[in-house]
């Protein structure tokens, strides 16, 4: 029920908005997303040619492999907290392997300390596992829930929760960022910090660099690349400290982007929740133009795109509502047809819409062709080899037009961008 009033209200401010003529042009952004970045100093490494070198015998194959450069940035790929394959995510060090791997947008996920003051980190209680907050015991005894060993004889599992909010930023600048992974079966913090799977590495991973949002913006600035800071959810009860509300929240982030100049092209703000777009629209509609409604929705569950009453609210209907580009995950996107990658109704229904697509997120996973996970749910029989990564960009770019793709190493997608035909 709350989501559904949400969302009215979020259609309801879209057809004011329109009335009063503060919704933005529909080319606006189509032209953030698309503006090549200045940076031409790009190095892929050799992954994205071992992928091309897996695909079978074909058009795709052969234009990649011909490809050689020399590569430039492209908008086209998004770094999805840094390079988080190898590099401890939402860290100076991620987001600068980044934008040497060509990603023309970086994205920082915001949340807020116990001070209010915007970080980077991808939930808000996730400091437990991306950094190591554990094995400072000043910090640790702040944690909403200290580490406890598991009891391998019940085998209940190692807990612990450690949240942005429980610390002020000063702490949060004082922890090392680590690769996102714990040991559930640990008895002790080392062992719990040490999980990280077999197909990441933490060779990079010393002492990684942990940005405020003010810092991360300085930084993309530097580095010349577009920013999408993604407001998190709270994990706190809202509104925090009895006077921090949500729309405080919400402004803080365009705030931060103003005070710094950033252009509004040069910001994709994105939330899961519609009243954070509302927010954006209608207090600051050029930022507002360019937000991304991320969609957690669930198609599987029955979409129909012309029936209201399985799918609320429709395509047609968030276009109406001032919103311009959406972003579900990619198997929202595409599925396997008799082999091969083809586009799912709900993309159809979105571009049909006249609503700009980004997909999230490649190189999330192991090796897919093998063990398939969340991201490449219902692609199992199109992932032939690891290099039908390139054949699935290749349909979301060919037969949906999506204007980019987030990626855990951004150098596959760059390399597809640049080599396309």
């Amino acid at each position: 029920m709350t989501q559904t009033v949400s969302l009215r209200a979020l259609l309801w401010l879209g057809g004011i908005l329109y009335l009063l003529g503060c919704a933005p042009k529909s080319s606006s952004p189509s032209e953030s997303i698309d503006a090549p970045s200045s940076s031409s100093s790009v190095q892929l490494g050799p992954r994205p040619f071992f992928l091309a070198d897996q695909l079978k015998d074909g058009p795709l194959r052969e234009s990649l492999q011909s490809c050689t450069g020399p590569f430039e940035s492209d908008r086209f790929s998004i770094g999805h907290r840094g390079a988080p394959l190898q590099f401890p995510e939402h860290t100076e060090e991620s987001y600068r392997a980044a934008a040497r791997m060509g990603a023309g947008v970086l994205e920082c996920d915001v949340t807020f300390t116990s001070d209010l003051q915007l970080v980077c980190r991808h939930s808000q209680c996730d400091l437990h596992t991306t950094t190591d907050i554990l094995s400072r015991p000043k910090l640790a005894a702040k944690c909403q829930s200290p580490f406890e060993p598991a009891n391998l004889e019940s085998g209940t599992p190692a807990k612990a929760k450690c949240c942005t909010s429980d610390i002020t930023l000063e702490d949060f600048k004082s922890l090392c960022g680590k690769m996102d992974a714990f040991n559930p079966m640990a008895t002790t913090v080392q062992e719990y910090l040490d999980g990280t799977p077999p197909w990441r590495t933490d060779l990079y991973s010393i002492c990684g660099t942990v940005l405020s949002h003010q810092e991360s913006i300085a930084l993309f600035q530097e580095l010349d690349v577009a920013m999408t800071p993604e407001l998190k959810a709270p994990m706190v009860e809202m509104p925090f400290e009895g006077h921090y509300t949500q729309a405080h929240y919400a402004s803080a982030l365009i705030d931060e982007l103003k005070s710094a100049g950033v252009r509004p092209a040069d910001a994709l703000p994105q939330s899961f929740n519609p009243e954070d777009l509302a927010h954006w629209i209608a207090t600051s509609p050029d930022y507002g133009a360019q937000a991304i409604l991320l969609d957690g929705r669930d198609p599987r569950t029955g979409f129909d795109p012309h029936d209201p009453q399985t799918w609320f609210p429709s395509m047609e209907e968030i276009q109406q509502s001032g919103v311009r580009t959406i972003a579900p995950p990619i198997w929202m996107l595409a599925h396997a047809s008799n082999g091969v990658f083809e586009p799912t109704p709900y993309g159809l229904a979105a571009r049909a819409a006249g609503l700009d697509l980004i997909a999230w997120t490649v190189e999330r996973s192991g090796k897919p062709s093998q063990t398939p996970d969340w991201y490449f749910n219902g692609m199992a029989d199109a992932m032939h080899s690891e290099g039908d990564v390139f054949t699935l960009l290749e349909m979301l770019d060919k037969r949906l037009e999506v204007r980019g793709v987030f990626s855990d190493w951004p150098a596959t997608t760059t390399f597809y961008a640049n080599c396309r035909e």
